[in-house]
């Protein structure tokens, strides 16, 4: 199998636009441009495409292989998920893998093996509307997950180093930091590429033609065919596909990769900055005359070249400010904010976990908070909030007060809790008997004694400004 070539970290003037790289060999740092100025495939890339069909002939073996499909279950087994249209559960095929992992194997090799239809869900998405998402059975995931096993290794290296999004040692930091070197370089013009259900639009017939310009195996190019082909089952009707890669394949990230590639290609050829996380597209450019060139042909390269849509109305042409990436927003000199989405997004949840009808113990509480914004500030602590998150750290804090007041139930229990906390007795009882709701309860002065940041810390409460603090020193 060959190594991957990477991409040329040099960027092309644009007066170099349309020419061609110089060609190395196999194992070389250039990767071959795939369209030459006249629009055809250059002859660098197809003698390229043919030397890795010749290596791959044999790589249904690869995908059979009883280690490769042990390796595979595990990883279903990992990431859990919900059973099919069958009903079978991830442990009931465990157990039938066991004793029939050969009938497997030889319906794999012989071609016999027939996926079963797709069951089609809706979730609501963040942002509002839903998302479809297509769950194969368990035994339809390992084989999907067997097939990514042994091609993601084959086409990861030699997909584009701006490539951020479901690859192996590659995440969205990487791609924030990226993309604020770009714009700490001046290039604060930002042409944002949506693409349109871009999961579902996905052109069979060219996505096939991409696997066969690499893959010389034609059982698991045929293999891979039905699985994009497999209908889905939603409710009682079943729908043909023609199109698109569900959501929720095992294999649906490194087939969206692999077309997008095409993309990544095509915008490293005309040097252009930029950074991809899956289906979000970001090309920074140093002007506002050279940002319309770009969404132009760029959008018309798309659409008319690799059969895909460009929705029109989340696109567009947006100065650094204005343009939020990945849950941030980008600032001037390379530094990054919070989106208010994002912000919006943490609050709900915590409303939600802080809700003083919820019957759990404070105790617990504390904990599924701690969970929830532990793993947010992992993420965002590269954006500058210090005052939004002593803010929102108040706001959490007053709260969790009123939540576990209410625990408290009568004034004389809000009482004997107050006096336990160190109040002086005639404090807690003028307190106790206010007859305050609980969120004016919670931000009086009493409380304030006794439900202190030292009482939080006890509690095993999560801090978010100390947190934050810690977190943000780390270079960017």
């Amino acid at each position: 199998m060959l190594k991957g070539m990477k991409q040329s970290k040099g960027r092309m003037n644009p007066k170099e636009e349309g020419e061609s790289s110089k060609i190395g060999d196999l194992f070389g740092n250039l990767v071959p441009v795939w369209y030459n100025e006249h629009g055809r495939l250059s002859s660098e890339w197809l003698s390229i495409c043919e030397e890795e069909r010749n290596q791959t002939t044999r790589l249904l073996e690869s995908v059979a292989d009883l280690r490769n499909l042990q390796r595979a279950y595990k990883q279903v087994k990992a990431n859990k998920g919900s059973s099919g249209v069958d009903k079978q559960d991830i442990k009931s095929f465990g157990l039938w893998f066991k004793i029939h992992y050969e009938d497997l194997q030889v319906e794999l090799q012989n071609e016999t093996y027939t996926p079963n239809l797709v069951k089609g869900i809706s979730i609501p998405k963040p942002t509002g509307g839903t998302r479809e998402l297509g769950i194969p059975t368990v035994k339809d995931r390992v084989v999907q997950q067997a097939i990514n096993q042994v091609l993601q290794p084959y086409y990861d290296p030699k997909f584009s180093e701006y490539s951020y999004g479901f690859r192996a040692n590659r995440n969205a930091h990487q791609a924030l930091r990226q993309s604020c070197e770009y714009i700490a370089a001046k290039k604060t013009h930002i042409v944002d590429i949506d693409l349109a259900k871009f999961f579902d639009e996905v052109n069979h017939s060219r996505l096939m033609w991409l696997l066969g310009t690499r893959i010389g195996d034609k059982r698991l190019l045929r293999l891979i065919g039905k699985t994009l082909k497999t209908g889905i089952l939603k409710g009682d009707i079943e729908t043909e596909r023609t199109k698109g890669t569900p959501q929720g394949s095992p294999l649906s990230p490194l087939l969206s990769n692999i077309v997008l590639d095409e993309l990544d290609q095509e915008l490293s050829r005309r040097g252009l900055s930029y950074a991809r996380y899956a289906d979000d597209v970001k090309i920074f450019v140093s002007s506002q005359a050279s940002a319309e060139r770009v969404m132009s042909s760029i959008t018309r390269y798309i659409e008319e070249k690799m059969l895909l849509k460009v929705n029109v109305e989340k696109s567009g042409i947006r100065r650094a400010p204005d343009t939020t990436f990945l849950g941030y927003r980008f600032l001037y000199g390379g530094k990054l904010g919070l989106s208010d989405s994002s912000e919006k997004r943490l609050k709900e949840k915590l409303k939600q976990l802080t809700q003083r009808n919820r019957s759990v113990s404070f105790e617990q509480l504390i904990g599924e908070v701690k969970q929830t914004v532990e793993g947010w500030l992992h993420y965002f602590h590269l954006a500058q909030m210090k005052k939004k998150m002593a803010k929102i750290e108040g706001w959490l804090r007053r709260r969790l007060k009123c939540f576990r007041l209410k625990q408290c139930k009568r004034a004389i229990g809000i009482f004997r809790f107050l006096h336990k906390l160190g109040v002086e007795k005639t404090l807690s009882w003028r307190t106790a008997l206010s007859g305050k709701g609980w969120w004016r309860l919670s931000n009086s002065p009493a409380i304030a004694i006794g439900m202190n940041n030292a009482w939080f810390s006890e509690q095993g409460f999560y801090s978010l400004t100390a947190n934050y603090k810690a977190l943000f020193c780390k270079p960017l």
